[in-house]
């Protein structure tokens, strides 16, 4: 499997309060994480980053995981894990008070991904010349859209757009949503924070990850056309691509 990571720090945001990155655990076998630590509250850099690390250091000490069920359980338990820690951190430090993080974690199997979401950040897969978001936004207009009490196209410029129903870090507890999708030849995978989505349409995501470049091309040119749209967030992303070879020997 080809991965690749990208983090901006965008053109107004004073520091980057995303994190993520791409790790292997014992067996080699990739997660890939993405963290956008909430925007307006203190020490969202550090919620972040503290699940960024923790997912890392946890799956590096974990053997290969094939079957469904084990992926499943072995994501949903290490980000309530993290959750915990981040809750406990902020209620130990009072300049972290009220901070949170939103989280997208994929683990990669040779058929399948198995995927933990919790927050408005997202994850697509590209297959068959078509994108499919997996993820649905743990948002209020997103919520307002499923119940029909605004449109899609209002969502997009809804005044409270960035208020999440369900943050990683905020409650001593929380329940993620745990999903599978299917992982196959000629695949791609996107996940990526609202600096990315907030910028860039699902049909043109589409026409970029239809592109035959490298995923580093794929992903500096999405980065930079966000920035050039205002870059008014941070940005950051992990674009994946299925590899016959690779994911043959991960069996």
């Amino acid at each position: 499997m080809n991965q690749y990571f990208l983090t901006d720090q965008g053109k107004v945001r004073q520091h980057n309060e995303d994190a993520g990155g791409v790790f292997r655990n014992l067996d080699q076998q990739e997660l890939s994480v993405v963290a956008d630590g909430m925007g307006g509250h203190r020490a969202g850099d550090v919620a972040s980053k503290m699940v960024k690390d923790y997912l890392s250091q946890k799956w590096e000490k974990t053997k290969q995981i094939l079957s469904r069920d084990d992926a499943q359980t072995w994501l949903k338990e290490v980000v309530i894990e993290a959750n915990e820690k981040v809750f406990q951190y902020a209620e130990n430090n009072p300049e972290c008070s009220g901070m949170g993080t939103t989280v997208i974690a994929v683990m990669f199997a040779s058929d399948f991904v198995a995927i933990a979401h919790i927050g408005d950040s997202r994850c697509y897969r590209f297959h068959n010349h078509e994108l499919l978001q997996i993820t649905d936004d743990h948002s209020l207009v997103n919520e307002l859209v499923r119940t029909g009490q605004i449109s899609r196209e209002d969502a997009a410029f809804h005044p409270r757009k960035n208020v999440l129903i369900k943050a990683l870090g905020t409650d001593l507890s929380v329940e993620p949503d745990i999903l599978i999708a299917e992982w196959e030849e000629k695949d791609r995978l996107l996940i990526c924070s609202d600096g990315l989505t907030n910028k860039i349409s699902d049909k043109e995501l589409a026409l970029y990850l239809e592109k035959e470049d490298c995923l580093d091309i794929i992903g500096q040119e999405l980065v930079s056309l966000a920035n050039e749209r205002g870059g008014e967030d941070n940005i950051t992303l992990v674009l994946s691509e299925y590899d016959q070879k690779k994911a043959g020997e991960t069996q």
